[in-house]
């Protein structure tokens, strides 16, 4: 009798290890999502400093002439009354060699 649950016992125990290892909720499956959860996490830690630096943005925008100029200028390229707004030509890449540099002109001239 001793020995049939000794051995009942022991498949037991054995069912157990391989749902504890290979079922449902295994440890297989929770290194998985323990992976998934820190891939999460740095994700949304890159997200929030991208939110923040939005956020910075806005702020900037909202209280500040400087910001709104400084965007205007290099975004839409606009420029202020009396100023000379000067654009340099850089040769294509597969040009020859006796191309003379370029020359930076007003851009209102001819």
């Amino acid at each position: 009798m001793l020995r049939w649950i000794a051995v009942i016992l022991i498949l037991l125990l054995i069912g157990l290890q391989l749902k504890l290892w290979t079922g449902n909720g295994s440890m297989r499956e929770v290194d998985t999502l323990r992976v998934a959860v820190k891939k999460q996490t740095d994700d949304n830690a890159k997200l929030l400093q991208r939110n923040q630096a939005v956020g910075a943005d806005v702020q900037d925008l909202k209280h500040g002439d400087q910001a709104v100029e400084a965007r205007a200028r290099t975004e839409l390229g606009l420029i202020k009354p009396g100023e000379v707004f000067y654009q340099v030509v850089e040769p294509p890449a597969g040009a020859g060699s006796s191309t003379p540099p370029p020359v930076a002109q007003p851009a209102g001239s001819p």
